[in-house]
């Protein structure tokens, strides 16, 4: 193995399949010097399991690993057992940094636990587009300095307890309506309107922010013909000489539509490296991988990445590793799990935000539940709640009629039975209602237990919570006995 191939292994991190560290992988790690893993849901089981997974990981890495994942709150969460923390439009409708950071910090303790030393969250993205396919509640909201206030107090927490986060998505993700998972989005925007709104977020961040990702965006008032990712204008230009952020760049996920539908993996990733970035994020198959580190080695042994760049490249990540060590422990379990618990219960809470006067049916009513039949995920969140878990916990309450449908734009509102039954839609994916649902469907209760601008499509009272995970329904069986009022503020426009 010659010294520039390994090289490229300190700069690229991967995805691994299974639940465990095989004895193929952990060869290939350590041949290749890889220092960097993203696990999702899939290579997830419980505390002691993802914790063994963890350590075998830097025992192969060595100590400058860095363990990471996406544990951003609400949809977006990989260890579902831990206490499950709101999304960031539900810390946007409280509107506390108190609270925030309390949040971060608690998130931070339960991944930290489990051997984890970089978190790719929060969001830093503004959304203020009701059209935005994958960003939505992941955002603390539209108003640049009360999201940025909420970003970087989490982040503060998170890093109080020694996780690093990676601030995303930069410089900007909010503003469109096509999900970079899928294809290439275009911000077509004045420069001065970028600087004013997207920018804001990143810049506030620049100063502390350990890391930030790259969007696998255009933005042509910067560079016209170049995703984020790959353009030097902004990575280099923008964000190291005009900003002086000095943390550490990863990319997104090159396995992503956006940059994997035009361009070969290794090519991708140099031209990454080029613009400014410090680690690629390879998260494709091994023979994706193995091409982007045989791209990467040609690209420093012709000279294209000059020694002494990959040198400041190596610092920054040695740096971010050396100061979030992230060791874990065997069990994966940390002592403040139940009081954290609770702290996420009361954070769920405090976000509920109600719309146009929502009516409370009296305890033991008939109650009416219209749900979506299958759980969905949009490919970068969690499946949503099922229909079932919903009537269970209303059941809690009241008389509960399940009724459910597999086709928003092929359910006949009418043709549910005219009688005294309350009835309730539940919300439960992302993807906005189409034109027949909109101009058909009318509830007595939207309960949006997913993407707020969903309350928007239906001519119904609201309820909306930024999330689905079970103390957000106990949160809404609080608010329906009249326990609690729903005192949050939804931090976009529309509302």
């Amino acid at each position: 193995m010659n010294d520039s191939r390994q090289l490229a292994g300190q700069l690229v991190m991967i995805r691994l399949f299974g639940t465990a560290l095989d004895d193929d992988t952990a060869a290939f790690i350590r041949a290749n010097r890889i220092r960097g893993a993203c696990l999702f849901r899939q290579n997830m089981q419980d505390a002691a399991q993802l914790a063994g997974f963890t350590g075998a990981l830097r025992a192969a890495m060595g100590d400058n690993a860095l363990v990471a994942l996406d544990q951003e709150g609400g949809a977006v969460v990989r260890a579902l057992w831990v206490p499950p923390p709101p999304s960031a439009m539900a810390l946007g409708a409280a509107g506390d940094p108190a609270l925030a950071r309390a949040i971060g910090a608690a998130v931070a303790r339960a991944i930290g636990a489990m051997g984890f030393n970089w978190n790719f969250a929060p969001v830093l993205d503004l959304n203020n587009n009701p059209r935005n396919p994958v960003i939505a509640e992941r955002s603390f909201g539209a108003e640049p300095e009360e999201a940025s206030a909420l970003a970087l107090a989490w982040m503060a927490g998170s890093e109080s307890e020694g996780v690093a986060c990676c601030v995303k998505h930069f410089p900007g993700h909010g503003d469109t309506h096509v999900d970079s998972h899928r294809d290439l989005p275009t911000v077509d925007k004045p420069l001065a309107e970028l600087e004013r709104f997207e920018f804001a977020p990143f810049r506030a961040a620049a100063a502390t922010a350990p890391a930030m990702m790259t969007a696998h965006i255009v933005y042509p008032a910067l560079d016209p013909a170049n995703p984020a990712t790959m353009s030097r204008a902004i990575l280099h230009d923008l964000l190291r000489s005009r900003w002086g952020y000095e943390g550490v760049i990863i990319t997104d996920g090159m396995d992503m539509h956006a940059i994997a539908r035009r361009y070969a993996a290794g090519e991708a990733a140099v031209n990454a490296l080029l613009a400014g970035a410090d680690m690629v994020m390879a998260i494709g198959s091994r023979a994706t991988q193995e091409e982007t580190l045989d791209a990467i080695a040609a690209a420093i042994d012709d000279g294209r990445l000059p020694p002494d760049e990959v040198r400041a490249r190596l610092r920054r990540l040695d740096a971010l590793a050396a100061r979030h060590p992230g060791i874990g422990n065997a069990a994966g379990t940390y002592a403040a799990q139940d009081a954290d618990r609770a702290l996420v219960a009361q954070a769920w809470r405090r976000g509920l935000t109600a719309r146009g006067a929502p009516p409370r049916p009296a305890p033991g009513a008939r109650l009416r539940l219209v749900a979506r039949q299958d759980v969905t995920s949009d490919g970068v969140s969690e499946a949503g709640v099922p229909a079932a878990a919903i009537a269970r916990s209303l059941g809690r309450l009241y008389d509960v009629e399940l009724v459910t449908f597999a086709d928003a734009e092929e359910f006949d509102w009418a043709a549910l039975p005219q009688d005294d039954r309350f009835t309730v839609l539940a919300s439960t994916a992302r993807r906005r209602y189409g034109p027949h649902a909109r101009a058909t469907w009318r509830p007595d209760l939207h309960l949006a237990l997913w993407n707020p601008y969903q309350a928007l499509d239906i001519d119904a009272p609201a309820l909306m919570t930024y999330g689905f995970a079970p103390p957000a329904l106990d949160a809404v069986n609080d608010w329906l006995a009249g326990a609690i009022e729903a005192t949050g503020r939804c931090p976009v426009p529309g509302f």
